[in-house]
């Protein structure tokens, strides 16, 4: 699974079942006061879609270092792993819901979309070490 997280939305991608392709799953209103609330709505994901891991976007700046929004991220990836009990692994998101925009347009499963860029971003670099 892959997820975008947003301050407004969190964008779910999930894998195919041989984990080679990243495909949009849904996006979900973040609730930033109700975080056990978002993170029950991935778990039935996970459950429903027998996800292994699950690839956070890591948000940082052009010159690699966190951005603001970061703080938040680690605190949703702390409640992640101790409520799926499933791996949770950063990978770099520096322009992917930009690169979801020039390729959609702006539709509504833009942070899927971007959820989906992050995952595959992960897919492609293990295919590499392989």
């Amino acid at each position: 699974m892959g997820i975008d997280y947003g301050e407004k939305r969190i964008g779910v991608a999930i894998s195919d079942e041989g984990g080679g392709f990243a495909f949009a799953h849904s996006v979900i209103a973040n609730c930033s006061k109700c975080a056990t609330l978002n993170v029950a709505q991935i778990k039935k994901i996970c459950q429903e879609k027998n996800v292994s891991k699950i690839i956070l976007g890591e948000s940082l700046d052009y010159k690699g270092q966190p951005n603001p929004v970061m703080e938040k991220i680690e605190k949703f990836k702390n409640i992640l792993e101790k409520e799926t009990s499933l791996p949770v692994i950063y990978q770099t998101e520096t322009l992917t819901t930009q690169e979801a925009e020039r390729i959609q347009g702006k539709i509504a499963k833009i942070d899927a979309s971007a959820a989906a860029l992050i995952l595959r971003s992960f897919i492609e670099k293990q295919n590499m070490v392989k």
